[in-house]
């Protein structure tokens, strides 16, 4: 069983920016074809581990990175990470401003349900 996280709704365009111009943090999202464990990172890209959870927690702070939990009887829980999107466009603004846009992956039903009462959750 798994609990999702939902992404943000709004990027913040710096966060996004920080996060795509760090080599490893690439190398993270490029190796995510599918939800790993920062263990699993950490060999994939060749990353310390320590290293590993600071760069998932700037994806993930960023919008580009989902968390989700999951669960198992035996108490021992594992949180996985996978790729937010499907793509990332910057803007120019009418103002003379940049604006990011996450195109948010869309999920299985299961999963935006998850992502919904995620949602429900954290505002109540």
């Amino acid at each position: 069983m798994l609990r999702e996280q939902s992404p943000k709704d709004e990027a913040d365009l710096q966060s996004v920016l920080d996060a795509l111009d760090d080599p490893p943090s690439r190398a993270m999202i490029r190796a995510l074809s599918e939800p790993m464990t920062a263990s699993e990172l950490s060999d994939a890209c060749d990353v310390p581990l320590s290293t590993t959870y600071r760069k998932l927690d700037s994806l993930t702070d960023a919008g580009l990175l989902v968390e989700s939990t999951e669960l198992r009887t035996d108490g021992h829980h594992t949180t996985r990470y996978g790729v937010a999107f499907d793509s990332v466009t910057i803007a120019l603004a009418e103002d003379r401003s940049f604006d990011v846009t996450l195109e948010l992956k869309a999920g299985a039903p299961e999963d935006r349900l998850a992502s919904m009462w995620a949602e429900v959750r954290r505002q109540t």
